[in-house]
C-alpha cells in the first residue's frame, strides 16, 4: 500500500509549501479616471526547489489574467493594476504565480499557486 503513495509523498516533500502571499494593497481606493487601480503583493516561499528567475506573476480578475512586474530594488514584491469599470464599487481579485521548480531525475517542471480571494472597494469622492 505504501508503495502507491511513496511517489506522491516524495513530490510533496520536494516541492514543499508553494508560497505565502502578503497583500500590500489598501482595502479601498478612490475612484480614478483611468479605472485602473494599483495592487501590490509580496510572495515568499520556503520551497527550496523553486526557480525564482522563472516566476510569472499575474492578477486574476473576473477570469482574466493581468501581468504584474517586480518592484525595482525590492526583493519578492510585485505590482500590477486591477481594472474596475465605472459604476462598479468593488471587485474580487487574487494573485496567481506561475513558476518552475527543480524535479529529481527530470527537467524543471511548471506549476502555479494562487492567493486567497481579496476584495478591492472603490470609493467615490
Amino acid at each position: 500500500m505504501w508503495k502507491k503513495f511513496l511517489p506522491v509523498l516524495s513530490v510533496l516533500l520536494l516541492t514543499g509549501c508553494a508560497g505565502m502571499f502578503t497583500r500590500l494593497t489598501p482595502l479601498q481606493q478612490s475612484r480614478n479616471a483611468s479605472n485602473l487601480y494599483p495592487v501590490e503583493v509580496a510572495f515568499n516561499s520556503q520551497q527550496q526547489s523553486l526557480r525564482w528567475e522563472t516566476i510569472q506573476p499575474y492578477v486574476l480578475v473576473n477570469g482574466e489574467l493581468y501581468p504584474m512586474h517586480q518592484v525595482q530594488k525590492v526583493q519578492n514584491r510585485w505590482e500590477g493594476f486591477v481594472p474596475v469599470p465605472p459604476g462598479v464599487n468593488s471587485v474580487d481579485y487574487r494573485f496567481k504565480f506561475g513558476y518552475k521548480y527543480n524535479a529529481v531525475g527530470s527537467a524543471p517542471k511548471s506549476t502555479s499557486t494562487v492567493s486567497p480571494i481579496y476584495k478591492l472597494n472603490i470609493i467615490d469622492r
